[in-house]
């Protein structure tokens, strides 16, 4: 007999694979695409990326508030869908780019985010039990974060050799973006009603925005939400841990965003249009492997407690970061450059580009785990608004930093991302010390 759990969660990994391959390569070349686009001959289009992924943002960090009432009403499945389907008319949006589109788009965007990510939480739940979550949410994860590599490498193939992305081109790379996307949502018409799972069963789970309240039929209001959530906030373990939260919106801003644009900007690399590709396939491989490491292998690395692998994390990105600063071009993040890096007998090098972005995947990894690992650890029995408030600050810090990369000079963006890992890392080890001497170690569960 067919084990339909599992088949489904198969098939959201799938729909998810697909849409992400979409939009996450669309947010590393957005802001070089909408350039080339505003720089043609003749061009009426005036609309910035930066500005465009600062918008997604703030309205995600918004809709988490609406997004269950939203999931309550059109359940999980079909919540997926309106999600996914929102995706898609963003996507399509830069086949022929124009300015309302793409802001309009965006605002759109944001409200399918939360409407999806509230209901994957609340099928991926639905679909799993104490025996089997680990093994989902691990295979959901691996599908997902597969998308980073099968998005870059379309992208790295299609865009080699080019000096500009033009019309043409343009339509091919959106073109494919809007069929995978498409593919995506269309898979979701497929997954099929699991039966019921208590709540109980899965306390402890730590599965995105997960959504107790409506798997029990109890549809929690956004005010409601609002309320618990603004209450949970107001605690010191919540305020310590919301430094976190913002220091993974602020470099998620970056390795999904900026990154990719530096590099691009860089034209004194060899094939800088192409390397977008090349770093957004290292960022996915960095993530996949810091995931496998301490998500789907925790009870193995997570032996000595949480802190030894933020510590690892926050050592990661600092040397990235440094690499960062010493690779690319200052001007990079807002222009086109033919300058030289710091040491300008070695630097910018194509190789130290594709590292960095592994260290950006990998240190991200490290920090996410071991934030769904302590929220779950710690807020059994809030662990909806506990995950509100992480995303909530995330898109909430994500979209500030889309705000400032299009006037901050790269040395500046980098000093901000070092200073909030500090500060970040050390309000997670003050939070992780009182947490394992009040209760003892906790072990990591399961992730994203």
């Amino acid at each position: 007999m067919a084990d339909w759990r599992l088949i489904n969660v198969l098939v959201l990994g799938i729909g998810f694979m697909f849409i992400f391959s979409a939009f996450q390569t669309c947010s590393m070349v957005e802001q070089t695409v909408i350039t080339d686009a505003r720089d043609a001959p003749n061009s009426t289009f005036t609309g910035n990326g930066y500005t465009s992924l600062a918008t997604i943002y703030v309205v995600f960090a918004a809709a988490n508030w609406i997004a269950p009432s939203v999931v309550a009403l059109c359940g999980p499945k079909w919540s997926m869908v309106l999600g996914g389907f929102l995706y898609l008319l963003f996507i399509a949006s830069f086949l022929y780019p124009m300015t309302w589109a793409l802001y309009v788009g965006s605002v759109l965007v944001g409200i399918g985010a939360a409407v999806l990510w509230t209901a994957q939480g609340s099928f991926l739940t639905l679909n799993s039990d104490a025996e089997t979550v680990g093994r989902n949410s691990g295979i959901f994860w691996a599908l997902l974060q597969s998308s980073l590599l099968i998005g870059n490498l379309f992208s790295y193939f299609e865009l080699r050799g080019a000096t500009t992305i033009s019309d043409s081109r343009r339509t091919v790379l959106f073109g494919v973006f809007s069929g995978a996307c498409f593919l995506g949502v269309l898979s979701f018409v497929f997954l099929r009603k699991a039966p019921f799972t208590s709540s109980k069963e899965i306390q402890n789970v730590n599965i995105s925005t997960e959504v107790v309240n409506v798997m029990e039929d109890r549809p929690a209001g956004p005010v409601k939400a609002l309320v618990q959530s603004f209450k949970l906030m107001a605690t010191k373990n919540m305020l310590l841990l919301s430094v976190c939260f913002a220091y993974t919106g602020l470099e998620l801003t970056f390795f999904s965003g900026v990154y990719g644009t530096s590099v691009s900007n860089t034209k004194i690399l060899k094939d800088p249009d192409a390397l977008i590709g090349i770093c957004g396939m290292f960022i996915g491989a960095g993530e996949i492997i810091g995931g496998a490491a301490f998500g789907l292998l925790g009870k193995r690395t997570n032996r000595f407690g949480r802190d030894p692998i933020v510590l690892l994390g926050f050592l990661v990105h600092t040397v990235a970061f440094f690499l960062i600063f010493i690779n690319i071009p200052d001007i990079a993040p807002i222009d086109k450059t033919q300058d030289v890096a710091y040491f300008y007998s070695v630097f910018p090098n194509e190789y130290v580009a594709v590292l960095c972005g592994f260290l950006l995947g990998f240190g991200d990894s490290t920090f996410n785990t071991q934030i769904y690992s302590i929220l779950g650890f710690m807020y059994p029995d809030e662990s909806a608004p506990a995950f509100a408030l992480y995303k909530f600050m995330q898109s909430l810090a994500a979209a500030v930093a889309f705000f400032y990369s299009d006037v901050l000079m790269l040395k500046w963006q980098l000093l901000i991302l070092q200073v909030m890992c500090v500060l970040g890392s050390f309000c997670f080890f003050i939070v992780e010390w009182g947490a394992s001497h009040l209760h003892g170690p906790g072990m990591y569960t399961s992730i994203d």
